[in-house]
């Protein structure tokens, strides 16, 4: 059913393209209603605009906050036009038709994202009669237009051009499902600052509310998912103050994947870890080589080293921005990479990795600003899907020191090896259970990853690492069942090991230890990552 549309109201916070838009309404013979900022905005502008107020006979008051919340607004919306008793009640008290309704939000997220803003403020940001005209609208798409993007207002003013000034069903019908979903995202965000504010100010003891709403906003549309039969499509969450490949901009390359995505975040997720230069290379959602060292170069060339058969295709986290040392160790040789996420990439930097051969239309190049291991955000909760279900976690921020490690062997770690097996530990926190670690000084030799016992993950470890692993040390997730895994670990040449602890089975570790001069530090405090 085509609907000719005679009347609009428009009321937008964001006011982009709003003046074409309603100039192009005003010469197609559409009556506009507006209210404040946007009747002002047009009213200078020279748009024909009638003001709300003078359309419902009723003043706008309380600083703004009472202005469309009227019958002759929300009746002009929601009447049913087929309905005898709407319109005799529409005619009875003075009500007229509203076809569509052009409204976007107060900036809520926007306002609650900046850093200290006061409650006053946010709360002042909540909007109340554009949800409410929204709803209403999108409830009665049989009848009436909602618009909430400003990048539909080209597709709104195409339709009634080639329908004589009328919306399409189909189309009504997608601005409707769009709008609920808006306002679904902003009550979502409302919600999560309202009880992240109990939460601080100690109103309540838990993080995690009764009700849990989750929306996003899709970014992406993904060939498809983890595998071709699979589809997909990436959503960000615009209210997060981190730096994350969600903001990251995208510098080059080819379309980002489902893959790409998962592998860009768990690398980035890593080299969060790090305050100084340090790169993560990362091949299925586990690093298979890292290191930190005095310049990003350096660490590079380093992590790179760890495991060079699976770097190549890899994605890459630097802490740095990229640099033309950088990029011409990455494009020597036989290396590739399929995505890399940095601050920033110096200009002859970009211009080496986009104009090389093989490079240049393939490697996705991501700048995601300075950031450093402070600027998580602690208030991010972790949520993993499952089949009718989902859960929520805190993030796995912590990270131990050498005054909170106690070492349980006559034989102590030496402060070099305390060291080495702290940045160990960083990287077994982003390893996929069961995780080994091997490590000399800042750099990853050898990684065992996702094995289903921890001896098998310390054996991958070894084969990963070859013949530099005398000496080095060895960080796992969680504590040894058995001694087996320490026992094949020092006899390959492990030399110190860190481990949470709590098994029943500590002390036979620890004489195992004992029995082959190593050293053992227990962390208190388990890793998993599944």
């Amino acid at each position: 059913m085509e609907l000719k549309i005679c009347r609009a109201l428009l009321s937008v916070s964001d006011k982009s393209g709003l003046e074409n838009f309603a100039r192009s309404l005003s010469q197609m013979g559409v009556e506009l209603l507006s209210t404040g900022g946007t009747f002002r905005a047009l009213d200078a502008a020279g748009i024909p605009v009638k003001e709300v107020s003078d359309f419902t006979g009723f003043p706008e008051m309380m600083d703004g906050r009472v202005k469309t919340l009227h019958p002759k607004i929300h009746g002009g919306i929601l009447n049913l036009r087929e309905e005898a008793s709407h319109q005799q009640a529409m005619q009875a008290n003075g009500i007229e038709h509203i076809d569509l309704v052009v409204v976007n939000l107060y900036p809520f997220e926007e306002t609650v994202a900046k850093e200290g803003v006061a409650r006053a403020e946010a709360i002042e940001q909540i909007d109340i009669g554009g949800p409410s005209m929204v709803r209403s609208a999108a409830k009665n798409h049989r009848y009436v237009g909602i618009v909430t993007e400003s990048a539909d207002y080209g597709r709104i003013l195409d339709e009634m051009q080639r329908l004589e000034g009328s919306l399409s069903t189909e189309l009504r019908r997608e601005l409707a499902s769009k709008a609920f979903a808006l306002t679904a995202r902003y009550d979502a965000a409302i919600s999560q600052w309202m009880h992240q504010q109990e939460v601080a100010d100690g109103l309540t003891g838990s993080v995690f509310p009764d009700s849990f709403a989750f929306a996003g906003t899709k970014s992406l549309d993904l060939r498809y998912g983890e595998n071709p039969h699979q589809s997909a499509a990436f959503y960000s969450i615009s209210a997060s103050k981190e730096p994350s490949v969600a903001s990251a901009e995208v510098l080059n390359g080819k379309a980002l994947s489902y893959n790409n995505l998962v592998d860009l975040d768990a690398a980035h997720a890593l080299a969060k870890e790090f305050d100084g230069p340090f790169v993560a290379v990362t091949k299925h959602n586990n690093p298979c080589g890292a290191a930190a060292s005095e310049s990003i170069e350096e660490a590079l060339e380093a992590a790179w080293a760890g495991d060079p058969l699976s770097a190549f295709g890899s994605v890459l986290a630097f802490t740095r921005p990229v640099n033309l040392a950088c990029a011409d160790f990455l494009v020597s040789g036989n290396r590739f990479v399929e995505a890399i996420v940095a601050p920033s990439f110096d200009a002859d930097a970009f211009d080496l990795l986009t104009g090389k051969p093989k490079w240049g239309k393939s490697v996705r190049l991501l700048a995601c600003g300075e950031y450093h291991p402070n600027g998580r955000q602690s208030s991010e909760l972790e949520l993993k899907k499952l089949t009718g279900g989902f859960l929520l976690q805190g993030r796995d921020l912590s990270a131990s020191t050498a005054s909170n490690l106690e070492c349980g062997t006559q034989v102590k770690a030496t402060d070099e090896q305390i060291e080495a097996l702290l940045f160990a530990e960083k990287i077994a926190k982003h390893v996929k259970s069961n995780a080994i670690v091997l490590a000399k000084g800042h750099r990853v030799l050898g990684v065992g990853a996702g094995q289903m016992s921890r001896v098998d993950a310390v054996r991958m470890a070894i084969h990963k690492a070859g013949d530099d692993i005398a000496g080095c040390v060895l960080a796992s997730d969680a504590f040894f069942p058995f001694p087996d895994g320490v026992e094949v670990a020092i006899d390959a040449g492990v030399s110190a090991i860190l481990q949470p602890g709590g098994s029943v089975r500590d002390a036979e570790v620890i004489a195992a230890c004992d029995a082959r001069g190593a050293a053992m530090v227990f962390t208190g405090e388990r890793h998993f990552r599944h």
